[in-house]
Order: C-alpha cells, then structure tokens, then sequence
C-alpha cells in the first residue's frame, strides 16, 4: 500500500540543517501515514554519516530513511530519486534549508484531497522572522526579460502582467508556477507527466515541471494556511550571488536557456536575450535624465548565450 503522503528532502552538505529540517516533519507527522525520504547527492563531506547516525540513533520505527546518490544529480536528479523510493498518494518536495510549522501536513492535505484537478499545491513561505516571501509567479517570458533588463517603473507598470513574482496576497488564478522549496505533487500528476526534468541541474526546474503540469490540464494553486520557513540561500550560493551582483555559476544560464527552448519553442532563447539586450538600452536611456541605471549581473551578457545553440544540450552542473 503507498504511504499518504512521503516527504523528500536532498542534503547537499547541509548536515546539522537536514536534520533539523527532518525534525520539523516528523514533530508534524502524528498520526498521518508518512514517510521522509533524505537523499544525499554525494556531499562528500561526512554529512551523509552524520545524518545517517543520526537516524540509527531515532526510536524504532521512525519513518525516515537515507539515499545516497552515486553522483551529485543536482535538484530535479535528487527528488526524482526521493520519489522514486516510495510509493505514495503526494510527494512533499522539500529544501534542507527550510522548516514546517505545525499543523502544515494536515492542512496542505486537506485541500489537495478538496481539489482534484490541483496537480501541485503550495503553501505560504515565510522568513524567520514571519515576513512573507514570494514563492508564487507567473512564467518567465521574452516580456519579462525586457521588464528584467529596464529595470524601470515605467516599463514595469506598462507590462505588468508579464511581472514575473506574484506578491501577497495571492490571486490564485494569477499561479503559473510556484516555488519548489516547498510544494505537494500529487502522485497521480507524476505517474501521468514523469519525473523532473534532469536536464536542469539547478533553476527554472520548477517552472518547467509546472509548464508541463498545465499543459497536461493539472492546476497549480495554493494553500496560504500551510506555512513552511525558508532560510533562503542556506542550500545554494545563487542568491548571495545576486545580491551582490556577482557572476552566477554557468548552470543557472544553462537551465535560463533550456526554461525558453521548452516553453516558447525553437526561437525563445534567442527572442529572450533579445529582449534582455533591448531593455538594457532602455535602462540606460536613464542616464540622460540624470538617474542611476542599476548594474546588470556580472559577465550576464556574455553569460546569457550559454547554450544556446545547444538549449537542451548540457547543464553544466559543476564537475560534468
């Protein structure tokens, strides 16, 4: 009989993180029929021992277990094995560097049981500190690249519906595709569309499973009543990156490129960087009003043609 609900979390040298992610779900579990799957992409660092002591030191009959991959096989790699460990009703896509609060299981299951057509189901993600963060969007387009690469008010305001982060509150019929720090996936809607796309090491997975997801006729909503913490950036180094406008690993473009090929067809990266290029002339039109123009990320526009020529061609995952 497949579980109710397993719940797969991917350690990449995150150890003392994981296990307090693990903590968290099992503090929540109580009577559910549940599982967590920890899959360790060869951290190579004694976290994977660490966790898996940690485990054989938990009460008999605690429902986790440890996979330990053969190779780093990136975000899409590792949850694909996650779920393949266990057969269950929903799979609990879950980051390492994030927590749930009370009461989450229950309330995401209740309304994945109401709303069958819902393939994935988000719930409301919040910092430590109880703000809300963005983990709702509309799907990256050639329009959102020119909005990215103005980087202006008016050219935000003029294509607002093209804006790719959806704030708070959420209008549900607005979700294109939401966060995978934490979502539910129906395993109905997994035995229908397959497996993440490993051609993705890492970014733009989410999108993508979501895009297929849809154009299958599964709907992605949210459930604000389920609330998971996210210490963002504890499991990846990208958002660092950003803040600090330095030059993103080549996987992050890699997965950009492959993200335009699936969704917009043959010409999309190129349409994409286009756009990208257009809004950075515009951006720097500001200067003859005297106004600053907002750096663009280091090396981006030399970084934005990563496979291009090869959109569904390597990750470019570190070591590969």
């Amino acid at each position: 009989m497949p579980y109710k609900i397993a719940i797969s979390i991917i350690n990449y040298r995150t150890g003392p993180m994981t296990i307090e992610c693990v903590r968290s779900v099992l503090d929540d579990i109580g009577d559910l029929d549940a599982c967590v799957v920890v899959v360790d992409n060869a951290s190579g660092d004694g976290s994977a021992d660490l966790i898996a002591d940690w485990i054989a030191a938990q009460p008999a009959g605690t429902p986790v277990s440890l996979v330990r991959s053969a190779t780093n096989s990136g975000f899409s790699g590792g949850h694909n094995q996650g779920m393949a460990a266990v057969e269950a009703d929903y799979y609990l896509i879950l980051n390492s560097d994030a927590l749930l609060r009370r009461g989450f299981l229950c309330r995401i299951l209740a309304t994945a049981d109401a709303t069958p057509r819902a393939g994935l189901i988000a719930p409301q993600i919040e910092t430590e500190g109880g703000d809300i963060q963005v983990s709702c969007f509309r799907f990256h387009s050639p329009w959102s690249e020119l909005i990215r690469g103005a980087g202006s008010g008016p050219v935000t305001r003029l294509l607002a519906r093209h804006v790719v982060a959806l704030p708070p509150p959420v209008d549900v019929t607005q979700i294109e595709w939401a966060s995978f720090a934490c979502i539910l996936l129906r395993g109905r809607m997994v035995q229908d569309i397959g497996p993440m796309d490993e051609g993705y090491f890492l970014y733009f997975e989410d999108a993508e499973y979501c895009l297929r997801a849809r154009r299958a006729g599964w709907q992605v909503i949210q459930e604000p009543g389920a609330v998971a913490v996210h210490f963002r950036g504890g499991s990846g180094p990208v958002k660092a990156l950003e803040r600090a406008r330095r030059r993103l690993p080549p996987y992050f473009y890699a997965s950009r490129t492959r993200f335009f090929r699936q969704g917009y067809g043959l010409p999309g990266p190129v349409l994409a960087n286009v756009m990208w290029f257009s809004g950075r002339v515009l951006a720097q039109l500001r200067r003859f009003t005297g106004r600053d123009v907002s750096p663009a990320m280091e090396a981006e526009a030399r970084d934005l043609w990563i496979n291009v020529l090869s959109p569904l061609g390597p990750r470019r995952a570190p070591g590969e």
